[in-house]
């Protein structure tokens, strides 16, 4: 619980190498220095044989978040790292998360660093959240594929905007 009050930062990998990368800092870096490396993935069913699986896919492709109160000693620590491309932030400047994302995040992924699947229903062309972690954030939705069970939703991150796919179920429409 400890790593909640402390930075975090994101870092930018390369796509398909987000876990090795996570391995190596998580295994090179002092728990001194990282305090935790975070790959946060989504639920999400997919049918296959007949039936309904629940699988996770990264929320974030490409990016891992670290937590630590040292940015120096995390940078050094991390040019040691293969993989790594940079530290986000504004030309030579590092920038953490704002409190505002990062408590977001925490929301989404839970201390599990899972978003599970939320449910809902569409009700008069309105989406209504009834379980999940997008439960009231009804107005972040832009986008349903009731087929596929999924949602892409907008969230201020990195700096902007970003639409991110996310898993939903809407279990029926009224």
């Amino acid at each position: 619980m400890a790593w909640y009050g402390m930075v975090w930062y994101v870092i930018q990998t390369a796509s398909a190498k987000e876990a090795v990368v996570r391995q190596e800092c998580e295994k090179q870096i002092p728990k001194t220095i990282l305090e935790r490396c975070i790959l946060p993935v989504y639920e999400e069913k997919i049918k296959y044989d007949g039936k309904w699986h629940t699988r996770t896919k990264k929320l974030f492709p490409g990016y891992l978040f670290l937590v630590s109160d040292d940015v120096n000693e995390l940078c050094k620590e991390l040019g040691k790292i293969e993989g790594t491309t940079k530290l986000l932030g504004t030309g030579d400047e590092v920038v953490p998360l704002s409190e505002k994302e990062v408590r977001l995040l925490r929301h989404l992924i839970g201390e599990q660093e899972t978003m599970e699947m939320s449910e809902g229903i569409i009700e008069n062309d309105r989406v209504v959240i009834l379980s999940g972690p997008l439960m009231g954030m009804e107005s972040t939705i832009q986008k349903i594929d009731r087929h596929k069970r999924k949602a892409w939703i907008s969230m201020e991150m990195f700096g902007g905007t970003q639409s991110v796919e996310v898993g939903l179920e809407i279990i029926r429409k009224v």
